[in-house]
């Protein structure tokens, strides 16, 4: 009886932390943890990096952001199934979650147009950088100038309208970027590539 109490117990104070872990919506920053039991070599944590993906050896890219936990933890482990002779056992959690950004949680509007997933006005938090919003917005499609990527911001006093460039594709090759903080009223360009870019 007392085992069964214990048990039920410690079920009603882990629930919650489970239920949370489901129904948290992976972010690029955060970490992942990954565990496979019947390769402890595969065990290791995963940066989901700026484009949304975190990279899984003998996989290859996985897409994590926008997602749950498990629907990650599913992809891996189909993605693994071949290289073993039976389903492997793949476990997934949070290890770490990205820093909010901080300015305590004051949005700004941020409008981004293009070769981007989800075009449009977004709120984003104070202190947001160009490579965040990008994660944050959807990435990019096939079709953009990764080279080319402007952000305009205008004078409020002046009305003058200043450019800033900004090239992912020296981020995804492991370059650095101009830390571009936004503004409120910025405006992202991102262009289409041209025919030998």
């Amino acid at each position: 009886m007392y085992k069964l109490l214990l048990g039920l117990v410690l079920a009603a104070l882990t629930a919650p932390l489970a239920w949370a872990q489901d129904s948290y919506t992976i972010r690029s920053g955060d970490v992942l943890q990954m565990e496979v039991v019947e390769d402890p070599s595969l065990n290791r944590s995963l940066l989901v990096l700026p484009d949304g993906s975190i990279s899984v050896p003998s996989v290859g890219t996985v897409r994590a952001a926008g997602q749950s936990v498990d629907s990650v933890r599913s992809a891996i482990q189909g993605a693994l199934s071949p290289n073993f002779a039976s389903q492997p056992t793949v476990y997934l959690a949070i290890g770490q979650v990205a820093p909010a950004g901080g300015s305590g949680g004051a949005t700004i509007p941020v409008y981004i147009m293009g070769e981007v997933t989800n075009p449009g006005k977004i709120r984003v938090t104070k202190g947001t950088t160009l490579l965040q919003f990008l994660a944050e917005s959807g990435g990019l499609t096939r079709f953009a100038a990764t080279k080319r990527i402007q952000v305009q911001r205008t004078d409020r006093k002046t009305g003058e309208v200043k450019v800033y460039g900004f090239d992912y594709k020296a981020v995804q090759n492991g370059g650095m970027a101009k830390n571009i903080v936004l503004s409120s009223g910025d405006v992202i360009v991102v262009p289409e590539r041209r025919l030998f870019e």
